[in-house]
């Protein structure tokens, strides 16, 4: 079927018709325009969204991040960051594939159209030239006939006339043969011009217009052609990120698979285990045994040296589980003594790694600067070896401080594992995070101390300046000292090994004599018989000093001196 044969009468239907189909496919354009910003804008917000839930460096959620839970949906946000990079591959290949190639088409075939159609009013106004000039020789012809036939008419009267002159008669025969003539002559001028029109007609209608009307049909087909491929392509865009999307969620399913609910318990314990043994069960403090005993001067000279309670000092033991102490909110110790032991270690182990970490950067950048200067010296003109030189001295000095701070944590690391001996248990508990909060007055000076970088507590400057005797001294002048009297009792709270020479080890709960007061640097000097006697840390125990007792000064040095005397 052919445009041309079947619609030679409708030109104008059929402008109208290539116009909206123009139309439409400029309204698929649009829609694809606007499916490309959605993709966009789609992408963009899915980005933001997976950006926004992603894990920020050096914050709390980092440290979260070892948790199998949480790395699942850490992947789960990297995959939707490649999901949306999908879309964005969507938008750009509909807007490059389509929306760029169909504007050019489009274009192209309104150009087309224009001229076809063109040509088809140059051809119609032809057409109508012709006519016109068909119509034009006709009435000539017609009016030529007419005014023969008067002029004929004419003559015959005026011969049949007898009252006219033969001249009026010649004159009379001589018009109407002139306007025979010119009938003739508009006949034949007719004739031609109508065998013109019906060849000029013919070639209209059946070789001229059907050309331009094929040349439409074919510009329409081509359209509604290219459209099909548009929706085809459309669709394979969509196609061909399927599987990459797929991909991705396939990502999110392995990621979920992935989760380990038991690890991430093994987890949680690694990350809060204190290292501390639960506390044992507390002991019964009958408070009416000094109701009981006889009112006399032995009874109460009993009471204070037997280290019972004094009723203006009732024992504050509740409160005392360490789950439950009071943290100290002050900065953060170097050696991490705030912290539980095994937090404490981790800390460190972590601490020794990074330093370890910082020294052999420093060992590769000397390396490479020490190559650069044998190249200096080697060839002078390409470098300054000096310049070199004090690069390497500066980066020698921070290798050593950096192997000196190695050596630092790893020492209190030591410390934490068990590999040397605690030098100072005091120093573990400085920060108060373990120290009770109802602790009694005498209990107060051990807190707020400063740990030196061994570990160990800086002593009062007049501690540092004391006079610092010989083991034989010592031992001569501790034998010979009378036994200290006792001044108080204490309970101790939590147990002590008494590792170092002049502290002496207790169990939790245990009830011992105290002979002397803590003077400030955190120990506190006690008595379990009269053989056995030392220091343990004040923090480390409850103390019920008598109501007039006075704290007692003997010749035994407390620890942090004799480590200083056997340095």
């Amino acid at each position: 079927m052919s445009w041309g044969t079947e619609l030679w009468d409708q030109f104008d239907n059929l402008e109208k018709h290539t116009q909206w189909g123009i139309e439409v496919l400029e309204k698929y354009i649009k829609f694809v325009k606007e499916r490309t910003e959605i993709e966009i804008n789609y992408a963009k917000q899915l980005r933001n969204l997976s950006k926004k839930y992603q894990t920020k460096k050096n914050s709390k959620e980092e440290e979260e991040s070892k948790y199998t839970s949480c790395k699942a949906f850490q992947n789960t946000l990297n995959e939707m960051s490649d999901y949306a990079g999908q879309h964005e591959v969507i938008s750009e290949n509909m807007s490059s594939q389509i929306m760029t190639e169909l504007i050019r088409f489009v274009q192209e075939l309104k150009q087309e159209r224009k001229s076809n159609f063109h040509e088809g009013r140059k051809a119609q106004q032809h057409i109508e030239t012709c006519w016109k000039q068909l119509e034009s020789s006709k009435r000539r012809f017609e009016r030529d006939c007419k005014e023969a036939d008067r002029a004929q008419q004419h003559f015959e009267k005026m011969d049949a006339d007898i009252n006219v002159t033969k001249a009026d008669v010649e004159k009379a025969r001589q018009q109407a043969q002139i306007r025979h003539q010119m009938s003739d002559d508009s006949k034949g001028d007719y004739s031609s011009v109508l065998q013109k029109f019906n060849g000029e007609q013919n070639e209209h209608y059946h070789t001229h217009m059907p050309s331009i009307f094929q040349k439409l049909q074919d510009m329409e087909e081509k359209r509604i052609a290219r459209l099909g491929e548009s929706l085809k392509m459309y669709a394979e865009i969509d196609r061909q990120v399927i599987p990459i999307i797929g991909k991705c969620l396939d990502g999110i399913t392995k990621s979920a698979e992935s989760i380990n609910e038991k690890q991430d318990s093994q987890t949680v314990i690694e990350a809060f285990k204190s290292g501390f043994e639960p506390p044992g069960d507390v002991d019964f403090e009958d408070f009416t045994q000094s109701i009981k005993r006889t009112v006399s001067d032995t009874s109460l000279t009993t009471t204070k040296a037997d280290g019972k309670t004094d009723p203006k000092t009732p024992g504050k033991s509740r409160g005392k589980l360490w789950p439950f102490i009071k943290k100290n909110k002050g900065a953060t110790p170097e050696d991490f003594s705030n912290l539980p032991p095994e937090q404490r270690r981790k800390k460190l182990q972590q601490k020794v790694d990074e330093l370890n970490k910082d020294i052999q950067k420093e060992i590769d950048q000397r390396d490479a600067l020490t190559k650069m200067r044998d190249v200096y010296l080697k060839n002078p003109q390409m470098g300054d070896a000096g310049s070199v030189g004090q690069k390497l001295i500066e980066i020698g000095n921070n290798i050593e401080k950096l192997r000196v701070e190695v050596q630092k944590f790893e020492s209190w690391l030591a410390e934490v594992e068990g590999r040397l001996p605690v030098r100072n248990d005091s120093s573990r508990r400085q920060s108060g995070l373990y120290e009770t909060q109802n602790t009694a007055p005498v209990n107060n000076c051990a807190q707020d101390r400063e740990s030196s970088p061994d570990g160990s507590y800086t002593e009062d400057q007049s501690q540092e300046t004391e006079v610092k005797v010989t083991p034989t001294e010592f031992d001569d002048d501790f034998d010979d000292e009378e036994p200290l009297p006792t001044i108080g009792t204490c309970k101790a709270l939590y147990p002590f090994d008494g590792e170092n020479e002049g502290t002496i080890s207790v169990s939790e709960g245990e009830i011992l004599k105290v002979i002397e007061e803590d003077k400030g640097d955190g120990w506190t000097r006690i008595r379990r018989s009269e053989e056995e006697e030392g220091y343990v840390p004040t923090s480390y125990i409850e103390v019920y000093l008598d109501k007039n007792a006075k704290g007692q000064s003997g010749p035994s040095l407390r620890p942090s001196k004799i480590k200083e005397m056997h340095l």
